[in-house]
């Protein structure tokens, strides 16, 4: 199996080549034809600046929703850049907003016993949140996360760490220069910063732009995460690598290993000694039987899309997406038989419209289907899924759901909407948290 997945990385890989080196001729013809760009200025704060800006904050409206966590009855979302929304959920169907932890650079989180773990930039930030009244840092581990980048430029420099583009000007570019820097994201890498055709500039979001490419005391994270606990382990994906941090001493993480995987991973799932890595061209198994060595055991290969991925007993169910982040055009549910882990195999295939993020307890399928919204499946047969739809919820923009103790919560455009399935056969709305225009 090893060879086999050998040979489907190189395959995918010359694959990869051959897509680049056609949109390099195509950036070519663009650059010929048109010279004006929008021009982005780089933005650096000091590292004393981020630290300085963490803080704990009255509730706000949620807006621009990231990472979903859960633990205790206490849903933790992430706002993207900006910090985490806290919100008491003991009862579901009066979801409460405790406070607003301000966290420059924050994109993802994980929880264990009564200590948070956020990404700030390029740090590690520790928190103890025994006291939600009184959240308070209590380490850092600097520099953590040092293949950050963002649109082909090191987020740390000699700068500072880059925080933010400013737009300034129009550029007039040489289309022999150009022709040497244009990257695959659609830009060029230009005077320091970055510009775009005007096309492009219009959707670029520059708060975002940093966004990352998720038996224990640890909570619960959705499908799109890139952070998760296992054990007296944090495992966070950073680039292209897997970073292993000791948290035994919980106040104390130490920096343990960095494995290289892919430079296209974008997910993570823990399942038994097992991590499942969703990446744009495949899902990676690894074994974390010496968890502060990760092995990589099999890899499952599929084409080029945006790819979380959970697991239930002998299955994991990937939702491939399409999408200029994704690059890919695919938008299906694959359902993949990884009994042999060695050899993970194909079962069936399922369109969809545009999944997202998806969850599955106890048989029970829910796939987060974009703008198609919600949409939930008795999974128990894997060959008949799509004949067994239990409910379909069209009026949210879903992206990500963690299904517990009969409650699905559910986050996307629209806000945080829950949804209780006790009753599998009259699946209900019980409760939303609107994103509000700010």
């Amino acid at each position: 199996m090893e060879q086999a997945s050998s040979i489907y990385s190189r395959i995918a890989f010359f694959f990869y080549l051959i897509i680049f080196s056609f949109s390099l001729t195509e950036c070519t013809d663009k650059c010929e034809e048109t010279y004006h760009f929008v021009y982005y200025e780089p933005v650096y704060s000091t590292s004393a600046e981020i630290k300085a800006a963490v803080s704990m904050v009255e509730p706000k409206p949620l807006s621009d929703i990231g990472r979903i966590y859960f633990k205790d009855g206490i849903l933790f979302i992430n706002e993207s850049g900006k910090g985490i929304h806290i919100i008491d959920n003991r009862n579901p169907k009066n979801p409460v907003p405790l406070s607003f932890l301000n966290i420059p650079g924050n994109y993802d989180l994980a929880i264990s016993d009564k200590i948070l773990y956020a990404d700030s930039y390029v740090d590690l930030v520790v928190f103890d949140i025994s006291d939600l009244n009184r959240i308070k840092e209590v380490n850092r581990v600097e520099h953590l996360f040092n293949n950050y980048t963002t649109m082909g430029m090191l987020v740390s420099s000699g700068k500072g760490i880059l925080t933010d583009w400013k737009k300034t000007e129009q550029v007039t570019v040489d289309a022999t220069e150009c022709n040497a820097i244009y990257q695959p994201w659609g830009g060029i890498l230009y005077s320091g910063g970055i510009a775009m055709q005007a096309d492009m500039a219009s959707s670029f979001n520059t708060k975002t732009a940093f966004a990352p490419t998720a038996g224990s005391n640890s909570g619960i994270g959705g499908s799109m995460a890139r952070f998760t606990i296992h054990g007296n382990f944090l495992y966070g994906l950073d680039g292209s690598n897997l970073d292993v941090v000791d948290i035994t001493l919980t106040a104390q993480p130490t920096a343990k290993n960095e494995i290289p995987l892919s430079w296209d991973v974008e997910t993570i799932f823990p399942h038994g000694n097992n991590l499942f890595v969703g990446s744009r061209t495949g899902m990676y198994i690894l074994d974390i039987q010496t968890p502060a060595l990760p092995k990589v055991i099999s890899q499952y290969a599929h084409v080029r899309s945006c790819d979380p991925v959970v697991v239930e007993g002998d299955f994991a169910y990937v939702t491939l997406r399409s999408g200029s982040v994704c690059e890919g055009f695919t938008n299906q549910l694959e359902v993949i038989d990884i009994s042999n882990l060695n050899a993970p195999a194909i079962v069936k295939i399922y369109p969809m419209t545009n999944p997202h993020g998806l969850g599955i307890d106890g048989g029970l399928l829910f796939i987060c289907d974009g703008s198609d919204g919600l949409k939930a499946y008795d999974a128990n047969d894997v060959l008949s899924i799509s004949e067994n739809q239990l409910a379909h919820y069209k009026n949210i923009d879903a992206f990500d759901v963690i299904p517990y103790q009969h409650v699905a919560m559910v986050i996307g455009k629209d806000g945080l909407n829950q949804y209780d399935y006790s009753d599998i056969k009259n699946i209900k709305l019980i409760s939303q948290l609107p994103i509000l225009n700010q």
